[in-house]
C-alpha cells in the first residue's frame, strides 16, 4: 500500500521540512520537498554569516528524513485543476495534497536608489552577497542599517562587535514590537557596541546613494554600504497560480490552514494567512505551523476533521552581538509586557533556541509525530476573539505585526 498519497511540500524552510518529516508517520503517503537550494539555511543566524561567526547552513541529510525525496528546483506555477507542480527545469509533479511553504524574503524597497545602492537580507543569497562587499570594505567604513526591527537591531549589533561603525535608520521608533522596557535594553547596548541609533518620525530613509542614505529631514548620512532590512515580501506563486491572496501575496485558508480555492492545498509559514488573520512572521510560528499543516493533510487522509489553529505567541528574542541579547515576553495576543531577560542570559537564551530549531526538524525527523504542538492556556478562546475583532474591522496584536 506504500505511495498511494503523493504529498509535495514547496520550500524547504522551517515549515517546510517541519510538515515533510511529519508527514512520514504514514507508510503509505510519499513525501517530495522542492526546494531551490541544496542546503538547509538556517534563516535565524543569516546576521551571524554577514559578520562572519556562522555559516548559516546545514545539510539536508542533517535535517530531513530519509523517506524524503528532496527535489532541487523552482516551482514556477501550481495547476491547482491538474494537482501539478510545474518546474523551473522543466516538467511538474502531480501531487494528491500540496503544502505551500514557500517563507517570505525582501519587500521592494520603494525608497529611490535603494534597490541599486542597498543591499537588502532576508535570503541566504543576500546574505552571502553582503559578507562579500563587506569583505573588500575598510572596517573604518561607515555602515547603514535601514530598518530597527529584529533583522535590523541584530545586522547593526553583529557588525558593530567586529569593529565596524555603524548607523542604525529606524523609520520610527527601536525594536517596534518591544516593550519600553526592552527598548531602553537594547538601545543601552547598542550603545556600548558604538551603535548610532537615528529614531523618531523623520528617521525614514527616503533615498539611497553609492555612499549615502538620505533623510526625511532632509540629512544626509555617509554610508559606504547600505543594509535594508525594512520589512518583508512573500514570493507571488500563489498569485500566478490563480489562488486567493491577501494583499501582501499571501495564501489565504481556513483556520486549519486549507486554501480557501482547493482542499488539496495547505499553506504554513510566512506565506500563509488564515482568516484572512496572519500570525507574525517567525520562525517561533513557522515550525508549528509546519506540523499543523502536515496535521491537516494526515487528519484528512485518516477521514478525520482536521483541528484549527490554537497556536499563541509568547516572546521575541533578539541577539545583540555574540555576548548579549534580550528575551522579551509577550501576552497571548502578541503584545510585549514589561517583563524581559537580556544582557548574558538574554544571550544564551537566544543561542539555545538557535540550536534547538534544527534539533527539533532533526528528531522529527528520527521520530515523526515527535514534535508537540503545545496547546497554550486559552489559545483557542484568544485566536477566535482575535478572529471576531479582525472581521468587525477592529485592528488586532498579529494584523499590526504584520
Amino acid at each position: 500500500m506504500a505511495g498511494n498519497t503523493h504529498v509535495v511540500v514547496i520550500g524547504g524552510g522551517y515549515a517546510g521540512v517541519m510538515a515533510a518529516n511529519r508527514l512520514t508517520q504514514r507508510d503509505d503517503v510519499t513525501v517530495t520537498l522542492i526546494n531551490p537550494r541544496p542546503g538547509f539555511v538556517h534563516r535565524v543566524r543569516l546576521h551571524q554569516l554577514v559578520g562572519g561567526s556562522d555559516d548559516a547552513v546545514a545539510a539536508y541529510r542533517d535535517v530531513l528524513a530519509g523517506g524524503v525525496r528532496l527535489v532541487v528546483d523552482t516551482v514556477t506555477r501550481i495547476d491547482v485543476a491538474g494537482r501539478s507542480a510545474t518546474l523551473a527545469t522543466g516538467g511538474a509533479l502531480d501531487y494528491d495534497y500540496l503544502i505551500y511553504a514557500v517563507g517570505s524574503g525582501s519587500a521592494g524597497p520603494g525608497v529611490p536608489g535603494a534597490a541599486e545602492f542597498a543591499y537588502p537580507l532576508a535570503t541566504f543569497e543576500e546574505a552571502q552577497r553582503l559578507r562579500a562587499v563587506l569583505d573588500v570594505v575598510p572596517v573604518a567604513a561607515p555602515v547603514t542599517v535601514v530598518g530597527a526591527g529584529p533583522t535590523g537591531i541584530e545586522t547593526a549589533a553583529e557588525l558593530a562587535e567586529t569593529g565596524r561603525a555603524v548607523t542604525l535608520v529606524c523609520g520610527g521608533v527601536l525594536g517596534p514590537y518591544l516593550h519600553t522596557r526592552g527598548r531602553r535594553s537594547v538601545a543601552k547596548r547598542l550603545a556600548e557596541l558604538g551603535v548610532t541609533v537615528i529614531d523618531g518620525s523623520d528617521a525614514k530613509a527616503t533615498a539611497v546613494t553609492r555612499d549615502a542614505v538620505r533623510l526625511a529631514d532632509g540629512r544626509e548620512l555617509p554610508s559606504e554600504v547600505t543594509v535594508w532590512t525594512a520589512g518583508f515580501g512573500v514570493p507571488d506563486l500563489a498569485a500566478r497560480s490563480g489562488l486567493s491572496t491577501d494583499a501582501v501575496g499571501r495564501l489565504l485558508t481556513d483556520e486549519t490552514l486549507t486554501s480557501v480555492d482547493d482542499a488539496r492545498i495547505v499553506a504554513a509559514g510566512d506565506s500563509a494567512v488564515p482568516s484572512g488573520l496572519p500570525l507574525r512572521m517567525s520562525c517561533l510560528n513557522a515550525t508549528p505551523l509546519g506540523a499543523r499543516a502536515a496535521d491537516t493533510v494526515l487528519s484528512r487522509l485518516s477521514g478525520e476533521q482536521p483541528e484549527n489553529l490554537h497556536q499563541s505567541m509568547y516572546a521575541q528574542c533578539i541577539s545583540l552581538g555574540r555576548s548579549a541579547g534580550i528575551y522579551q515576553f509577550a501576552n497571548r495576543s502578541d503584545v510585549a509586557v514589561g517583563l524581559h531577560i537580556g544582557d548574558g542570559l538574554g544571550a544564551r537564551i537566544k543561542e539555545r533556541i538557535c540550536k534547538g530549531i534544527p534539533e527539533h526538524l532533526a528528531s522529527e525527523a528520527r521520530k515523526p509525530g515527535s514534535f508537540s504542538l503545545h496547546r497554550m492556556p486559552g489559545g483557542v478562546v484568544k485566536r477566535r476573539q482575535q478572529l471576531r475583532a479582525h472581521r468587525a474591522g477592529t485592528p488586532t496584536a498579529a494584523g499590526r505585526a504584520a
